[in-house]
Protein backbone atom coordinates (compact mmCIF):
# COMPACT_ATOMS: atom_id res chain seq x y z
CA UNK A 1 0.00 0.00 0.00
CA UNK A 2 1.04 3.94 -0.68
CA UNK A 3 0.75 5.06 2.52
CA UNK A 4 1.32 8.67 0.89
CA UNK A 5 -2.49 8.06 -0.53
CA UNK A 6 -5.35 8.34 1.78
CA UNK A 7 -8.39 7.06 -0.20
CA UNK A 8 -12.22 5.39 0.27
CA UNK A 9 -14.80 4.64 -1.53
CA UNK A 10 -19.02 4.24 -1.36
CA UNK A 11 -21.57 2.70 -4.07
CA UNK A 12 -25.19 2.81 -3.99
CA UNK A 13 -27.99 1.54 -6.00
CA UNK A 14 -29.98 4.93 -5.71
CA UNK A 15 -33.41 5.41 -5.35
CA UNK A 16 -34.75 4.56 -8.69
CA UNK A 17 -32.85 1.37 -10.06
CA UNK A 18 -33.39 -2.01 -8.75
CA UNK A 19 -29.62 -3.16 -9.61
CA UNK A 20 -26.47 -1.64 -8.89
CA UNK A 21 -24.62 -2.25 -12.51
CA UNK A 22 -21.28 -0.24 -11.27
CA UNK A 23 -18.20 -1.78 -10.30
CA UNK A 24 -15.33 -0.27 -7.95
CA UNK A 25 -11.78 -2.05 -7.23
CA UNK A 26 -8.03 -1.19 -6.24
CA UNK A 27 -4.79 -2.31 -5.59
CA UNK A 28 -3.44 -0.28 -3.07
CA UNK A 29 -0.19 -1.35 -3.15
CA UNK A 30 0.40 -0.17 -6.51
CA UNK A 31 -1.84 2.96 -6.45
CA UNK A 32 -4.56 2.06 -8.41
CA UNK A 33 -8.20 2.65 -8.27
CA UNK A 34 -10.96 1.73 -10.68
CA UNK A 35 -14.33 2.65 -11.49
CA UNK A 36 -16.64 0.92 -13.74
CA UNK A 37 -20.44 2.12 -14.91
CA UNK A 38 -21.87 -0.76 -16.52
CA UNK A 39 -25.10 -1.06 -19.28
CA UNK A 40 -26.75 -3.70 -20.90
CA UNK A 41 -30.27 -4.20 -19.09
CA UNK A 42 -31.27 -6.72 -16.13
CA UNK A 43 -27.39 -8.11 -14.71
CA UNK A 44 -25.38 -8.02 -18.37
CA UNK A 45 -24.67 -4.29 -17.13
CA UNK A 46 -22.93 -5.96 -14.00
CA UNK A 47 -21.49 -8.37 -15.89
CA UNK A 48 -19.36 -6.02 -18.20
CA UNK A 49 -19.06 -3.29 -15.54
CA UNK A 50 -17.29 -6.24 -13.11
CA UNK A 51 -15.18 -7.96 -15.69
CA UNK A 52 -13.82 -4.58 -16.36
CA UNK A 53 -12.73 -3.90 -13.18
CA UNK A 54 -11.28 -7.03 -12.53
CA UNK A 55 -9.45 -7.23 -15.45
CA UNK A 56 -7.77 -4.06 -15.42
CA UNK A 57 -6.87 -4.33 -11.65
CA UNK A 58 -5.34 -7.98 -12.26
CA UNK A 59 -3.57 -7.36 -14.98
CA UNK A 60 -2.20 -4.04 -14.02
CA UNK A 61 -0.86 -5.76 -10.78
CA UNK A 62 0.73 -8.50 -13.01
CA UNK A 63 2.28 -6.82 -15.38
CA UNK A 64 4.14 -4.02 -12.40
CA UNK A 65 5.61 -7.19 -10.56
CA UNK A 66 8.04 -7.77 -14.14
CA UNK A 67 7.89 -4.55 -15.99
CA UNK A 68 10.64 -2.06 -16.57
CA UNK A 69 8.85 0.78 -15.29
CA UNK A 70 11.24 3.44 -16.01
CA UNK A 71 11.17 3.03 -19.78
CA UNK A 72 9.22 5.23 -22.15
CA UNK A 73 7.73 4.36 -25.23
CA UNK A 74 9.63 6.67 -27.94
CA UNK A 75 7.00 5.88 -30.52
CA UNK A 76 3.91 7.77 -28.18
CA UNK A 77 5.95 9.00 -25.41
CA UNK A 78 4.22 7.65 -22.61
CA UNK A 79 5.32 6.28 -19.67
CA UNK A 80 5.78 2.18 -19.17
CA UNK A 81 3.15 2.61 -16.09
CA UNK A 82 0.69 4.50 -18.62
CA UNK A 83 1.40 1.79 -21.29
CA UNK A 84 0.51 -0.93 -18.77
CA UNK A 85 -3.01 0.39 -17.93
CA UNK A 86 -3.84 1.04 -21.02
CA UNK A 87 -3.08 -2.01 -22.18
CA UNK A 88 -5.19 -3.64 -19.06
CA UNK A 89 -8.30 -1.79 -19.93
CA UNK A 90 -8.14 -2.88 -23.65
CA UNK A 91 -7.56 -6.46 -22.56
CA UNK A 92 -10.59 -5.65 -20.62
CA UNK A 93 -12.69 -4.79 -23.57
CA UNK A 94 -11.14 -8.02 -25.32
CA UNK A 95 -13.04 -10.14 -22.63
CA UNK A 96 -16.57 -8.13 -21.99
CA UNK A 97 -17.42 -8.50 -25.90
CA UNK A 98 -15.92 -11.94 -25.73
CA UNK A 99 -18.43 -12.62 -23.42
CA UNK A 100 -21.45 -10.97 -24.81
CA UNK A 101 -20.59 -13.15 -28.17
CA UNK A 102 -21.19 -16.51 -26.27
CA UNK A 103 -23.58 -15.74 -24.31
CA UNK A 104 -26.45 -14.53 -25.32
CA UNK A 105 -28.18 -12.88 -22.31
CA UNK A 106 -25.07 -10.59 -22.20
CA UNK A 107 -25.52 -9.52 -25.94
CA UNK A 108 -25.46 -5.93 -26.10
CA UNK A 109 -23.47 -5.39 -22.82
CA UNK A 110 -21.17 -2.55 -22.39
CA UNK A 111 -19.44 -0.58 -19.58
CA UNK A 112 -17.97 2.96 -19.26
CA UNK A 113 -14.48 3.33 -17.39
CA UNK A 114 -11.79 5.27 -15.03
CA UNK A 115 -8.62 4.47 -13.77
CA UNK A 116 -6.16 6.34 -11.80
CA UNK A 117 -2.73 4.74 -10.72
CA UNK A 118 -0.36 6.90 -8.75
CA UNK A 119 3.17 6.20 -9.54
CA UNK A 120 6.39 8.21 -8.64
CA UNK A 121 4.52 11.22 -7.72
CA UNK A 122 2.37 11.10 -11.34
CA UNK A 123 -1.13 10.55 -11.72
CA UNK A 124 -1.64 8.07 -14.83
CA UNK A 125 -5.18 7.88 -15.93
CA UNK A 126 -7.27 5.72 -18.64
CA UNK A 127 -10.69 6.14 -19.52
CA UNK A 128 -13.75 5.53 -21.91
CA UNK A 129 -17.22 6.53 -21.57
CA UNK A 130 -18.19 9.23 -19.09
CA UNK A 131 -17.56 7.83 -16.11
CA UNK A 132 -14.93 11.07 -14.66
CA UNK A 133 -11.88 12.08 -12.79
CA UNK A 134 -12.14 15.24 -10.73
CA UNK A 135 -9.12 17.10 -9.02
CA UNK A 136 -9.45 19.07 -6.52
CA UNK A 137 -6.24 21.49 -6.12
CA UNK A 138 -6.38 24.77 -3.83
CA UNK A 139 -9.73 26.68 -4.34
CA UNK A 140 -10.60 24.62 -7.79
CA UNK A 141 -12.33 21.54 -8.78
CA UNK A 142 -11.14 20.68 -12.19
CA UNK A 143 -12.73 17.46 -14.51
CA UNK A 144 -9.25 15.59 -15.58
CA UNK A 145 -11.08 13.67 -17.88
CA UNK A 146 -12.89 14.67 -20.90
CA UNK A 147 -16.22 12.52 -21.40
CA UNK A 148 -16.94 10.72 -24.21
CA UNK A 149 -20.29 11.16 -25.08
CA UNK A 150 -22.71 13.05 -28.06
CA UNK A 151 -22.87 16.14 -25.51
CA UNK A 152 -19.41 16.31 -24.84
CA UNK A 153 -18.61 16.22 -28.91
CA UNK A 154 -21.19 18.66 -29.58
CA UNK A 155 -19.98 21.04 -27.04
CA UNK A 156 -16.86 20.76 -27.68
CA UNK A 157 -17.39 21.50 -31.05
CA UNK A 158 -19.63 24.92 -30.61
CA UNK A 159 -22.75 23.20 -31.22
CA UNK A 160 -23.96 23.37 -27.71
CA UNK A 161 -23.82 25.62 -24.40
CA UNK A 162 -22.76 24.04 -21.48
CA UNK A 163 -26.15 25.09 -19.91
CA UNK A 164 -28.08 23.42 -22.82
CA UNK A 165 -26.19 20.13 -21.80
CA UNK A 166 -27.36 19.81 -18.57
CA UNK A 167 -30.95 20.31 -19.51
CA UNK A 168 -30.61 17.51 -22.34
CA UNK A 169 -32.09 14.28 -22.70
CA UNK A 170 -29.65 12.88 -24.85
CA UNK A 171 -26.79 12.98 -21.80
CA UNK A 172 -26.15 10.12 -20.98
CA UNK A 173 -25.29 8.76 -24.64
CA UNK A 174 -22.00 7.63 -24.77
CA UNK A 175 -19.66 7.50 -27.84
CA UNK A 176 -17.22 5.10 -26.62
CA UNK A 177 -17.60 1.93 -24.48
CA UNK A 178 -15.53 -0.97 -23.70
CA UNK A 179 -17.39 -4.49 -24.96
CA UNK A 180 -19.39 -2.88 -27.92
CA UNK A 181 -16.66 -3.73 -30.41
CA UNK A 182 -13.25 -5.85 -30.53
CA UNK A 183 -11.28 -3.16 -29.92
CA UNK A 184 -11.43 0.19 -28.45
CA UNK A 185 -9.48 3.82 -28.18
CA UNK A 186 -8.27 4.26 -24.65
CA UNK A 187 -7.45 7.91 -23.55
CA UNK A 188 -4.71 8.09 -21.42
CA UNK A 189 -3.11 10.95 -19.42
CA UNK A 190 -0.37 11.94 -16.83
CA UNK A 191 -0.12 14.57 -14.29
CA UNK A 192 1.86 15.88 -12.09
CA UNK A 193 0.92 15.41 -8.48
CA UNK A 194 0.85 17.90 -5.51
CA UNK A 195 0.81 16.92 -2.11
CA UNK A 196 -2.54 18.26 -0.69
CA UNK A 197 -4.62 17.19 -4.03
CA UNK A 198 -7.66 15.00 -3.87
CA UNK A 199 -9.02 13.18 -6.79
CA UNK A 200 -12.30 11.67 -7.43
CA UNK A 201 -13.41 8.54 -9.79
CA UNK A 202 -17.30 8.44 -10.00
CA UNK A 203 -19.72 7.23 -12.29
CA UNK A 204 -21.94 9.61 -13.64
CA UNK A 205 -25.22 9.06 -11.05
CA UNK A 206 -23.09 11.67 -9.08
CA UNK A 207 -22.27 14.31 -11.87
CA UNK A 208 -26.15 13.89 -12.94
CA UNK A 209 -27.50 14.66 -9.58
CA UNK A 210 -25.19 17.24 -8.04
CA UNK A 211 -23.68 19.94 -9.76
CA UNK A 212 -19.83 20.71 -9.97
CA UNK A 213 -20.17 23.43 -7.16
CA UNK A 214 -21.79 21.13 -4.90
CA UNK A 215 -19.31 18.31 -5.43
CA UNK A 216 -16.48 20.88 -4.82
CA UNK A 217 -17.51 22.12 -1.61
CA UNK A 218 -18.40 18.59 -0.52
CA UNK A 219 -14.68 18.18 -1.06
CA UNK A 220 -13.07 21.00 0.44
CA UNK A 221 -15.64 21.05 3.39
CA UNK A 222 -14.09 17.18 4.58
CA UNK A 223 -10.78 17.18 2.18
CA UNK A 224 -9.02 15.01 5.40
CA UNK A 225 -11.63 12.70 5.18
CA UNK A 226 -12.00 10.37 1.99
CA UNK A 227 -14.28 8.56 3.77
CA UNK A 228 -16.84 10.92 4.71
CA UNK A 229 -16.34 12.97 1.40
CA UNK A 230 -17.34 9.28 -0.37
CA UNK A 231 -20.12 8.76 1.93
CA UNK A 232 -21.33 12.42 1.66
CA UNK A 233 -21.38 12.51 -1.93
CA UNK A 234 -23.37 8.99 -2.26
CA UNK A 235 -26.32 10.64 0.11
CA UNK A 236 -26.58 13.86 -1.53
CA UNK A 237 -26.64 12.19 -4.95
CA UNK A 238 -29.30 10.13 -3.61
CA UNK A 239 -31.30 13.38 -1.95
CA UNK A 240 -31.26 14.98 -4.76
CA UNK A 241 -33.15 11.98 -6.52
CA UNK A 242 -31.10 8.87 -7.07
CA UNK A 243 -31.69 8.47 -10.29
CA UNK A 244 -29.15 6.01 -11.16
CA UNK A 245 -26.79 3.94 -9.87
CA UNK A 246 -23.96 6.58 -7.73
CA UNK A 247 -20.56 5.51 -7.10
CA UNK A 248 -17.08 7.30 -6.01
CA UNK A 249 -13.70 6.81 -4.96
CA UNK A 250 -12.14 9.13 -3.35
CA UNK A 251 -8.07 9.60 -2.91
CA UNK A 252 -6.51 11.99 -0.87
CA UNK A 253 -2.29 12.74 -1.49
CA UNK A 254 -1.20 13.10 1.97
CA UNK A 255 2.63 13.30 1.13
CA UNK A 256 5.00 12.57 -1.95
CA UNK A 257 5.29 9.16 -3.19
CA UNK A 258 8.50 8.82 -5.26
CA UNK A 259 9.36 5.46 -6.86
CA UNK A 260 12.18 3.60 -4.91
CA UNK A 261 14.52 2.37 -7.17
CA UNK A 262 17.85 -0.13 -6.54
CA UNK A 263 21.19 -0.07 -7.80
CA UNK A 264 20.21 -2.75 -10.72
CA UNK A 265 17.41 -0.89 -11.82
CA UNK A 266 19.56 2.42 -11.94
CA UNK A 267 22.01 0.45 -14.09
CA UNK A 268 19.07 -0.53 -16.55
CA UNK A 269 17.49 2.22 -17.26
CA UNK A 270 21.27 3.78 -17.61
CA UNK A 271 21.99 1.13 -20.23
CA UNK A 272 18.70 1.39 -22.18
CA UNK A 273 19.37 5.51 -22.39
CA UNK A 274 22.52 4.80 -23.70
CA UNK A 275 21.38 2.18 -26.41
CA UNK A 276 18.40 4.65 -27.10
CA UNK A 277 20.89 7.08 -28.07
CA UNK A 278 23.11 5.03 -30.14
Amino acid sequence: MIEALLSASATDTGRVREHNEDSLGSAAEIGLYVLADGMGGYSAGEVASSIAVNTTVAMTRETFKIANLDAVDHLTRLSRPAIILRDAVQRANKLIHQTAAAQPQCQGMGTTIVAALFYDNTLLTAHVGDSRLYRARGDQLEQVTADHSLLAELVARGMCTEEDAKSSNNKNYVTRALGIDPSVDVTVGEYAVEVGDFYLLCSDGLTDMLEHDEIYMTINRFKDNPEMIAQQLVTRANDHGGKDNVSVIGILVAAPFPAHKDWITRLRNWLQNITSKG
